[in-house]
């Protein structure tokens, strides 16, 4: 929507400035506020420490944070590995061909994935493929929740890479191991960059299928606060919550960085 005169861009700015300080910025300081409380009686705390943040990076909780950091690892690499190669073989395909691969791999985003962790339950829990209680089966469920948004990134990618320079690499001599590592992945890998940004903070961040799914030995960060939640240690799981908020800032400004050189490149 066009705005001209000064009044409504000024009236669309206090609007917008309102909704982003209610919706966003109060709760994120209402967390803070939380995570170094020492006593809230009031409106405001009444006593500040840093207790609860110390204890957020110690004993479980750092066991949790080091299992969230590794599942978002291994997942988001994995997506990436998997979306890509599904992508550049589904931008060959014939037509109907293509447009059931973007069909199946956006099939997880389609239900709740409170749903996806139930049927990977189902489907794990008895031989030939025994999962359930293990680590994997939540490494699967990370997977399967991310896979389809480094899908749709890379895909679009694809489809605005231009054809002729793989059509000049062939006609030059290039094998196509030779075009895929020289043409092809170098002009997808900002977009592959970015994928995996977004799928460490979507797994960083999962709680629906993880909570169906995770054994105690593995129990990621989302899930550890949501437990102190529950048990009434509100202070403790705010601390929590902003130790996972800084983790998700630090994984998007590196993955920025490396997006940055890869798009110079």
């Amino acid at each position: 929507m066009l705005l001209w005169t000064r009044g409504s861009r000024i009236a669309v700015r206090v609007v917008f400035a309102v909704l982003f300080t209610v919706v966003v910025a109060a709760p994120l300081v209402m967390i803070v506020l939380a995570a170094v409380a020492g006593s809230w009686t009031g409106v405001l705390p009444g006593a500040f420490t840093a207790a609860h943040l110390g204890e957020a990076l110690s004993g479980e909780n750092l066991a949790s944070l080091s299992v969230s950091v590794q599942t978002g690892l291994i997942a988001s690499a994995g997506s990436v590995l998997l979306g890509t190669w599904a992508a550049l073989a589904a931008a060959s395909a014939p037509p109907r061909l293509r447009r059931l691969a973007d069909t199946l791999f956006h099939l997880p985003i389609a239900v709740p994935s409170v749903v996806l962790g139930l049927a990977l339950l189902v489907a794990f829990s008895r031989p030939p493929v025994l999962l359930n209680g293990t680590r994997w089966i939540v490494l699967l469920g990370h997977l399967l929740i991310v896979l389809p948004f480094t899908y749709s990134t890379v895909s679009a990618a694809c489809r605005r890479a231009d054809p002729q320079l793989a059509l000049v690499a062939e006609s030059l001599g290039a094998g196509p191991v030779r075009v895929l590592l020289r043409v092809r992945l170098p002009l997808l890998l900002p977009s592959m960059v970015a994928s995996a940004s977004l799928a460490l903070a979507m797994s960083l961040g999962e709680l629906g299928a993880t909570m169906m799914l995770y054994p105690p030995d593995w129990q990621t960060l989302p899930t550890r606060i949501f437990a102190l939640a529950d048990r009434g240690h509100v202070f403790l799981a705010a601390a929590g919550t902003v130790v996972l908020l800084g983790t998700t800032l630090a994984g998007a400004l590196l993955t920025g960085l490396a997006r940055g050189r890869a798009a110079e490149r």
